[in-house]
């Protein structure tokens, strides 16, 4: 007998925008999250979710979702000392669905066109994890890799870490390893890039899909 998983869709309007669309009439929301390891498709959890949206190329910085996660399991003591989230911090925070469907919430009221993350592959795997314990499938997720903007526009860079990125190209930094500070580094860095991305004559959302189609992903898991 065959179990099939019911399906969660994140409610990105990406299907409904015409290609032709400017750069400056999209709404992006840019997320990171913080987990009690990196082993997420097996033994570790997500602890925070972060997000801030970029509207019209610009960071709107006031506009901040943030929660933290009780990953139901205990947080070392390395975790807590990178990220300053420890077990009392998150005893009272609510489970993994109850949050990501918050944060879905977030996304859907500010009509985004799709995500974007630096090195986003892991947090989306994260979330899709965190619905795959739940017997649920994540279906439309859409994102951007910052990493796959920053090989199109200036592909001779070959680093990984935010914040040296952050410094290259001149944006601001915020808190590392916190999940809202990581966001708003990576949100004013996808402005940049955005930015960067207009001067070299690109200004639509086909475009920008075409500039980063090699890793640019809807997570149909």
């Amino acid at each position: 007998m065959f179990f099939r998983r019911k399906n969660v869709a994140c409610s990105l309007t990406y299907e409904n925008i015409p290609l032709s669309t400017p750069l400056e009439d999209l709404q992006f929301v840019v997320f990171d999250t913080e987990t009690t390891g990196f082993q997420v498709s097996t033994i570790d959890r997500i602890i925070e979710i972060g997000a801030v949206p970029v509207r019209g190329l610009e960071v709107c910085d006031k506009d901040i979702f943030q929660t933290y996660v009780n990953p139901n399991r205990q947080i070392s003591r390395e975790i807590t000392e990178l990220t300053s989230i420890s077990d009392e911090r998150v005893k009272a925070a609510p489970q993994a669905l109850e949050a990501m469907m918050s944060f879905f919430d977030y996304i859907e009221s500010r009509e985004t066109v799709c995500l974007v993350g630096h090195y986003v592959s892991f947090d989306a795997l994260a979330m899709k994890c965190e619905f795959k314990r739940e017997k649920l499938a994540l279906k439309n997720f859409l994102t951007i890799d910052t990493l796959d903007l920053i090989g199109f526009i200036a592909p001779s860079y070959d680093m990984r870490d935010l914040e040296r990125y952050a410094m290259a190209f001149g944006t601001r930094i915020y808190e590392r390893h916190s999940a809202v500070g990581d966001a708003l580094t990576t949100a004013y860095l996808f402005a940049e890039l955005l930015l960067q991305f207009k001067d070299r004559g690109h200004n639509t959302w086909g475009e920008l899909i075409k500039a980063t189609d090699s890793q640019m992903r809807s997570m149909q898991f």
